[in-house]
């Protein structure tokens, strides 16, 4: 759901108009609507060297996991990974086209902390990976841009740490 159709849903079931804080919000969403869908367009288009630069840092932290045995040991592994890191990014884009968390969490954050715990898939691996792609998402994007999408990720660690 948008920022836009949240505050609405919110007015009306309260059966008021929205406040001026709302409306605000609103403003604020909508004056950052074409550096949001720029900012999609930069991830998407960079997904590939965004996900090799996370990859090669998650496994410069964590060389375990390409060791033998370890979780990203084999190809069939190891493609999983890069696999879950394009999910999370497109997790990430949708939060940006929306201004709000709420895709992020029903569409993917929901019952994830079990899904890796059942895979033998280390927490603190995922939370790191994540970081790892904030920051190669970071290198393609301006300040500003940046200052636009940190809370999506903040978001997606804050969960996965808990």
């Amino acid at each position: 759901m948008s920022l836009v159709s949240q505050i609405i849903l919110e007015a009306d079931d309260q059966l008021r108009y929205p406040t001026i804080d709302e409306l605000t919000d609103i403003q604020i969403y909508l004056s950052t609507g074409l550096a949001r869908i720029q900012i999609v367009d930069k991830i998407k288009g960079k997904e590939r060297d965004i996900i090799r630069t996370a990859t090669k840092q998650l496994f410069q932290i964590h060389p375990n996991y390409i060791a033998p045995g370890g979780n990203a040991s084999g190809s069939k592994q190891r493609s999983l990974c890069l696999r879950d890191y394009g999910w999370y990014l497109r997790l990430i884009t949708y939060g940006i086209i929306a201004g709000d968390k709420e895709p992020i969490e029903r569409i993917g954050l929901v019952g994830v902390k079990e899904m890796y715990n059942s895979l033998g898939v280390p927490i603190v691996g995922m939370v790191d990976s994540i970081e790892c792609l904030r920051k190669a998402t970071k290198n393609y994007l301006t300040s500003q841009e940046n200052k636009i999408i940190e809370p999506y990720f903040d978001y997606i660690i804050c969960t996965m740490s808990i």
